[in-house]
């Protein structure tokens, strides 16, 4: 094995060696943070340096994975230039046999229990494990808007945690989407009403844990990509309608998308810009079922070329106007 093989997770984390689990905790929040892929959209560089800092996390912060991590970088070191040939070389360290591992590689994914090589889907797909404590509850220990948990001691399976992106249409209609993950590929069925931070939970296909064998479950995170036109607001939707100073004025009947499709909407004369409509029940699919609300903003869109016409008629407008929408600001004062 090559000396640049082996990956110095204390180096990674920029902690000693004599670290404490603390001090292990904080450095790599720090990293997380600064390194985490919603911090940097499309930064392979940054999203390279969170996978490791992650790697290192889960080594460094799990005591048992720490002391035979610790063992390997001293068996590595009188190793020299590479393992001996042949895989099994019977050397042996704490009652650990480390010449049955070919690269510093082979050795972590045993001991991370990942899967039998790179995860991949066909929509982007980013996995971290973590560890469920033995008392079946898990936190996420002030990490929840990063989408990952802190490793616990004494754990029974290994689970990961992936991110699918999705379309504003498939999240709300539902959608099918088929994973391969090593040599195994999945197909998931993610209902309708999917928002951003829904995890969606499947049973036993995490990690396995190398030392009980026992698999994990694998959680699916919902990203939602940004749609043009509907935007959230809490569980309802808001879209932003368009309209003429005169339909402001004398109200109209304006046509509306909706998630279902174009609907007809009745504007009240002297609607203010800015002013919400709401739309009961034309908004997202709820968990328990039902619709929540599409409140349509209205935004007041002055013509910017006016035909000689529409030029005359709004001067002539002008003139006989009495309404002055700024008389009550003659009263302001410090």
């Amino acid at each position: 094995m090559a000396a640049t093989d082996f990956k110095d997770y204390y180096a990674i984390l920029g902690v000693n060696k004599t670290a404490t689990p603390e001090e292990i905790k904080q450095a790599f929040r720090k990293l997380a943070r600064k390194y985490h892929p919603d911090v940097n959209p499309g930064n392979k560089q940054a999203e390279a340096s969170f996978k490791e800092v992650n790697e290192a996390y889960e080594v460094l912060s799990d005591a048992d994975k720490r002391k035979k991590y610790d063992q390997f970088g001293q068996y590595w070191n009188k190793v020299g230039q590479g393992f001996p040939s042949g895989g099994g070389a019977g050397v042996d360290m704490g009652g650990f046999d480390f010449g049955q591992y070919g690269s510093f590689d082979e050795f972590i994914n045993e001991l991370l229990g990942r899967f039998g090589g790179t995860t991949g889907s066909r929509t982007r797909q980013q996995s971290y494990s973590y560890s469920t404590s033995t008392n079946g509850q898990s936190g996420f220990g002030g990490f929840n808007d990063f989408g990952f948990q802190d490793a616990s001691a004494g754990a029974t399976a290994q689970d990961s945690e992936a991110a699918i992106a999705l379309t504003f249409g498939e999240a709300f209609h539902g959608v099918q989407k088929r994973f391969s993950l090593g040599n195994e590929t999945i197909d998931v069925r993610i209902p309708a009403g999917a928002k951003s931070g829904t995890r969606l939970r499947l049973r036993g296909k995490g990690q396995v844990n190398p030392f009980n064998q026992q698999r994990g479950d694998l959680y699916l995170r919902v990203e939602l990509q940004p749609h043009s036109f509907f935007q959230f607001e809490g569980d309802n939707l808001v879209c932003e309608v368009p309209i003429t100073p005169d339909e402001a004025t004398l109200g109209a009947s304006i046509d509306v998308p909706t998630p279902d499709g174009m609907v007809n909407v009745k504007l009240p004369a002297g609607v203010r810009s800015g002013q919400s409509l709401r739309l009961r029940g034309k908004g997202w699919h709820l968990p328990k079922g039902g619709r929540s609300d599409l409140l349509v903003k209205v935004a007041i869109a002055p013509p910017k070329d006016l035909s000689q016409e529409e030029r005359e008629y709004y001067e002539k407008l002008r003139a006989i106007r009495t309404y002055n929408p700024r008389s009550h600001l003659q009263q302001v004062k410090l």
